[in-house]
């Protein structure tokens, strides 16, 4: 992680602190060494910016990798019916693959 990349955003944060952009980066730049706090602002984006499709794989798999699997479940199925209620194929394939990957359903051929 970039200190000064972290250091710009938490400037843009105070600059506006409802944007879901920031809020989105400053959770991707402090997932890998600070993963409780990243998800800190993935809970805000989940709470405040329901809309940002985004969120939803991320936030999922730091649930899953928190050992969270009940609301890596929820937030995955939530971000597919947001996206697909946004229009957001894209978001819902690669959210469905996720959460297949996860439940274990996604079937390989050997």
């Amino acid at each position: 992680m970039s200190q000064t990349r972290l250091e710009q955003l938490y400037k843009f944060l105070e600059e506006d602190p409802n944007d879901p952009f920031t809020l989105y980066a400053i959770a991707t730049e402090l997932r890998g060494s600070e993963p409780q706090k990243a998800m800190d602002f993935y809970e805000k984006l989940l709470n405040e910016h329901e809309r940002y499709v985004g969120t939803y794989y991320h936030a999922a798999s730091l649930y899953a990798e928190l050992g969270q699997n009940d609301i890596a479940e929820q937030t995955y199925k939530k971000g597919m019916l947001v996206s697909r209620q946004e229009g957001n194929m894209h978001a819902f394939a690669e959210l469905q693959q996720a959460y297949n990957k996860f439940m274990g359903l996604d079937y390989e051929d050997d």
